[in-house]
């Protein structure tokens, strides 16, 4: 049948690709592994781990599962495309990498959401927190979430299943609602309504929990008199909160970059790409290996191999 082409705005400008492949097959090789270690190591560690089976990590485990869906869905196609110079995907492949890409990206916003409520009611009110956040209740929060994710992110897809393709030219670096929305020639207004439905129920949720769950906390913080531990908040808070507000306006500037003609191409694939690749791999080094409980199960693990070789 009919093959999509993609556009990699990287080998686009080359002159002579041919001398880029190989480096950019094995940098781009690398970073996936990378983010494959990173992201195992705290699953390992969380799941071996009995100490470390507390509300807080149990929510920091879907992290890395996310992240590892969104780096599978986007990695392994694209060196292969670098490598073979061919840059043609089948329409079933391109519609399972966008639903895989989509789901990254509204669950990488709705885990950070349950993880700042988690962090807002451990601080805020922690004489309640073995309450609120009990075995039972911690359950039904995941599985809402990922229900959630998985239902927004079908019937986002599934609009797109209805019209047949007049275009085969991929506007993006990977698959997406937008991008395949542009190869459709029929009247698409549903799609955009209920894409823009999404993005504001999605984003503007997370934003709104999450800075309100940090302002209270920030508040709590500076009313404690302990200073280390209102430091140690402050520090966690912050790296959090810059890691999730770069995550927020860099996903929202690429979806909406899609609605305005005049942006440039290169600067919204170069936005996508960043969305891809960087959350993956801050993400095990922020909230995993920069997490004080985690770091040393991982040194004590890391460090019991290194002796068992010895």
């Amino acid at each position: 049948g009919q093959r999509l082409i993609g556009v990699y705005f990287f080998l686009q400008q080359d002159n002579d690709p041919k001398h880029s492949v190989y480096p950019a097959f094995i940098f781009g090789t690398l970073i996936y592994c990378f983010i494959v270690f990173c992201n195992m190591t705290v699953l390992a560690t969380i799941a071996l781990d009995r100490k470390l089976h507390k509300p807080m990590f149990i929510l920091l485990f879907n992290m890395p599962i996310n992240d590892l869906i969104g780096a599978t869905a986007f990695f392994p196609q694209l060196v292969v495309s670098i490598l073979t110079q061919n840059r043609s995907l089948s329409y079933p492949a391109c519609y399972l990498q966008a639903l895989l890409i989509h789901l990254y990206g509204t669950g990488s916003l709705t885990i950070l959401t349950a993880m700042a409520y988690d962090r807002y009611i451990a601080i805020c009110c922690p004489l309640k927190y073995n309450a609120i956040m009990c075995q039972n209740n911690l359950m039904k929060i995941i599985v809402l979430i990922w229900l959630l994710v998985i239902t927004l992110v079908v019937v986002l897809l599934s609009l797109v299943t209805r019209f047949k393709m007049c275009r085969t030219t991929i506007v993006d670096v990977f698959c997406n609602n937008p991008s395949l929305v542009k190869l459709i020639c029929d009247d698409t207004r549903i799609n955009n309504y209920y894409g823009l439905f999404l993005t504001a129920f999605v984003q503007g949720m997370s934003l709104i929990v999450v800075i309100f769950t940090y302002i209270q906390i920030l508040l709590t913080c500076v009313m404690n008199k302990s200073s280390d531990a209102k430091s140690k908040a402050i520090q966690t808070c912050g790296t959090h909160l810059v890691v999730f507000l770069f995550l927020e306006f860099n996903s929202c500037f690429g979806l909406m970059a899609h609605r305005f003609e005049n942006v440039s191409p290169s600067l919204r694939r170069a936005f996508g790409v960043s969305v891809m690749v960087f959350p993956p791999i801050l993400n095990p080094l922020i909230y995993g290996l920069k997490t004080k409980e985690i770091r040393q199960h991982v040194m004590q693990f890391y460090s019991q191999k290194v002796s068992s070789f010895q």
